[in-house]
């Protein structure tokens, strides 16, 4: 049993309605994490015999994407490989920001959100895992170990880089929305450079 449940379990409302209610949460959250492991489970039988697989495993190097996200990313992009830069895959996701330009003078503005929403979402969601220090975490290390040695340097890259960004990026007073867009734009880039080395069937 994980130690927030060992903790709950411990917990004593003042009153007996109270606590009942309290029990009644904590089970709704134990089923719908039991149901979300059921779901993750029948996703990946489902996508066994598919030939992205390898860069579905691959990318879940990256600290923030699981195998949902994963998932959704490649089934919604498709190769990743297929953009001729990093750069072009951020532009396909939306992710880049729009520009307006008059004579000489040039001002950004939010990203375009052009492309699938669904990816992009799964990146910005995954993005949030990077405000805290770079880390192995033991659920990271268990995905981390099936994959090979050029996977797992790119995914510590990215992690020392991204974990950086976001700090710099607070400290310059950027709203945290612009900053974890800002690190699923690069988190992008790392997704890239990772099914690079992956080798796919035609």
């Amino acid at each position: 049993m994980p130690p927030h449940l060992r903790w709950l379990a411990e917990v004593v409302c003042p009153t007996r309605a109270q606590q009942i209610v309290f029990q009644e949460y904590v089970r709704a959250v134990t089923e719908q994490q039991e149901r979300l492991q059921r779901l993750e489970r029948e996703l990946l039988d489902e996508v066994k015999g598919w030939r992205l697989l390898p860069v579905v495993e691959a990318i879940q190097a990256l600290r923030g994407i699981d195998v949902t996200g994963a998932v959704i990313l490649i089934a919604e992009v498709g190769d990743l490989t297929r953009f001729d830069t990093p750069r072009k895959l951020m532009s396909y996701l939306g992710l880049t920001p729009s520009e307006y330009s008059s004579g000489e003078r040039r001002r950004q503005g939010g990203i375009t959100r052009a492309g699938n929403p669904h990816a992009r979402r799964a990146l910005v969601e995954g993005a949030w895992a990077y405000r805290y220090p770079a880390k192995v975490s033991r659920h990271l290390q268990l995905r981390l170990e099936k994959l090979p040695a050029d996977v797992q340097a790119i995914a510590w890259k990215a992690q020392v880089r991204l974990c950086k960004r976001y700090r710099q990026l607070s400290a310059r007073g950027k709203h945290v929305n612009q900053v974890i867009v800002a690190v699923a734009r690069e988190m992008a880039a790392f997704a890239w450079a990772i099914a690079r080395t992956v080798p796919v069937a035609p």
